[in-house]
């Protein structure tokens, strides 16, 4: 009788899992190289959204016009172009250099990838490039680091090309320092001097030139701006990591760019008391550590560097710290498998992870290393395997089945915390909308009328719940640091044979 029953039970579970096997086949997503490519495109157009000054001739994104055109002239200097960050009308230096290391890492790493989309990746980086070298030499021991105060800014709901708040432009000094905003605008210069080295050399030679100034300034002048610009700054991008991070990165970014010594030899130098030590678990336009060690990492696998193992290791238990079942493991993950950091903008995490997994998956492929967790070893199809999952959940594979890119799929975020997105194009209706006649369309229930197309949005919460509502800025509103490490992850899987 027992036998009897336990063949029952073993057939219902069959049965069972049968039934889940095909619902869940039916409901999967299987995306194709091409559907890569598409999202690609469209996470490089989005940029075209952001930007301020004055647009060109080949603008695709047509609702956006001119804005910001007189950025810097009360203080007798150009600041004209660059981004505004998300959904706001405000340059902060400090995630838009952020954003401008990440595109030109992705192009760095997965730019043979990008195909026609080259030229794109190159344009988005060059967009704020040309805005970062004015800020940083136009004058001596100077680095602008933001146009526009944010307060007032966030007391109105308007057009960037209405802007008719302050444009207030702060800056970091010798007297003022901000190690932190100087240092990364030396990554980004640096990393993009790679970008241009074969296109555009005598730009490339600019941009390197400029990164080792800006540099220099902000070893000299060592402090956080936090500390010098405070409530200008904070709590929008206050510096919680502190400086130490983003020296390390900077250097590290200027070595990988120039092969000069005395950046190697700073590292060695430096890196203990700069965080080398210290295991961060989050990699953001705040904390650059995990970034520093995978960057760094490469000269160890490379070269087998004595004086880089120690980078190796931490990128190690970074890696350990984000699979599950491994020793060192401490990630969270939703129920439907997405990485959790964080209330808001949490796809910032898991873009800017998913960018290092495939990176440090690269470097261990070229060089024939593993991932030691403990006694485990973790393979580069692991980390690879993992990446797409997270890639995968944003264009759509996840419990909602929608996409958190918007105009990627059929079902995206239709009411997107972006002030352009969401009131009339300034094409439609010419005429100016007020600082607080826009709040209108801010509690409209209607659809934002521009598609703000590749934007991806802060994503769901803990439990894979998505609120499409332009109020609930924590999951609706997109920003240039979530899309910046997706161009170069969806670079990765476009190049990749579909399986």
């Amino acid at each position: 009788m027992a036998s009897t029953s336990t063949t029952t039970l073993y057939l219902h579970f069959l049965l069972l899992m049968l039934t889940f096997c095909s619902f869940h086949h039916q409901l999967s997503f299987a995306f194709t190289s091409q559907d890569y490519h598409e999202a690609l495109e469209k996470s490089i157009l989005f940029f075209e959204g952001q930007r301020s000054g004055k647009l060109p001739s080949n603008q695709k994104l047509t609702w956006r016009g001119d804005s910001g055109l007189s950025d810097g002239s009360s203080y007798h200097v150009d600041l004209i172009g660059g981004y505004y960050d998300a959904g706001d009308n405000l340059k902060f230096g400090l995630p838009m250099a952020f954003t401008t290391t990440l595109l030109a890492w992705s192009v760095i790493e997965f730019g043979s990838s990008m195909q026609d989309q080259i030229d794109n990746a190159r344009a988005a980086i060059r967009w704020s490039t040309d805005y970062l070298l004015k800020a940083a030499t136009t004058t001596p021991d100077t680095l602008y680091v933001q146009v526009g105060e944010p307060n007032m800014d966030h007391r109105c709901w308007e057009r960037p090309e209405d802007m008719d708040t302050p444009r207030n432009v702060y800056k970091v000094s010798a007297q003022n320092p901000g190690s932190d905003v100087a240092a990364e605008t030396a990554a980004a210069l640096a990393a993009s001097s790679l970008v241009f080295r074969d296109t555009d050399p005598s730009y490339s030679s600019k941009l390197l030139q400029a990164a080792i100034q800006v540099f220099n300034f902000a070893d000299r002048y060592r402090g956080s701006y936090s500390d010098s610009l405070n409530s200008v700054v904070c709590p929008f991008y206050c510096s919680y990591s502190g400086y130490h991070d983003e020296l390390l990165w900077g250097a590290s970014w200027i070595y990988r760019a120039s092969g000069i010594s005395s950046y190697k030899q700073f590292i060695q130098s430096n890196g203990h008391t700069l965080g080398a030590d210290d295991d961060g678990y989050t990699f953001s336009w705040d904390d650059k550590r995990p970034g520093t060690k995978i960057l760094l990492s490469k000269e160890f696998l490379e070269k087998d560097s004595e004086e880089f193992q120690l980078y190796k290791a931490h990128a190690d238990n970074y890696i350990c710290s984000l699979v599950p079942g491994s020793p060192g493991f401490q990630a969270q993950y939703t129920p439907g498998g997405i990485l959790y950091k964080g209330s808001e903008s949490n796809l910032q995490y898991v873009t800017s992870t998913s960018f290092l997994l495939l990176i440090y998956a690269k470097y261990l492929n070229t060089n024939g290393g593993a991932v030691s967790c403990g006694t485990s070893k973790i393979t580069e199809q692991n980390l690879i395997k993992l990446a797409k999952k997270q890639v995968d959940y944003i264009l759509g594979d996840n419990p909602t089945k929608m996409s958190y890119m918007v105009g990627f799929g059929e079902k995206y975020p239709k009411h997107i915390h972006h002030r352009g997105s969401s009131l009339p194009s300034i094409r439609v209706q010419p005429q100016q909308i007020s600082c607080n006649n826009g709040f209108q369309y801010l509690h409209s229930g209607s659809p934002n009328p521009n598609v703000l197309v590749g934007a991806i949005v802060g994503g769901p919460d803990s439990s894979d719940n998505f609120s499409d509502d332009r109020n609930n800025y924590q999951q609706s509103e997109p920003a240039t640091y979530i899309n910046a490490p997706f161009v170069g992850a969806l670079a990765f899987f476009s190049g990749q044979e579909s399986s």
